[in-house]
């Protein structure tokens, strides 16, 4: 199903009409708060000035944050599969024994 869904929303006083999959309006709407929620900081702070520019700032924060969330994702990701592994290896190894292990 190509549903499409077209959206007016309001980013810093200025409209705009985008389109996405009808599924995905309220992932969009988000997106947006979101957006010009960090928008508004950057203006509110009076250090940048112009629309373009605080835009690519706010783009360059959230893509920031976004780097920093996945590599705090692949950290504990890691860490998950190192546990894992080790309880795999005592189970292993009392199995392999014969005898009752507590976890």
């Amino acid at each position: 199903m190509n549903d499409v869904a077209h959206v007016n929303v309001r980013i810093l006083e200025k409209e705009y009409q985008i389109a996405c999959p009808a599924g995905e309006r309220s992932a969009l709407l988000d997106s947006v708060e979101l957006l010009n929620r960090e928008m508004r900081r950057i203006r509110d702070s009076g250090k940048v000035i112009g629309l373009d520019r605080i835009a690519v700032m706010a783009a360059l924060n959230m893509a920031n944050e976004l780097l920093k969330s996945r590599s705090r994702d692949e950290i504990l990701e890691s860490e998950a599969v190192g546990r894992v592994q080790a309880i795999r290896e005592r189970v292993e190894r009392a199995l392999h024994s014969g005898r009752q292990m507590d976890l």
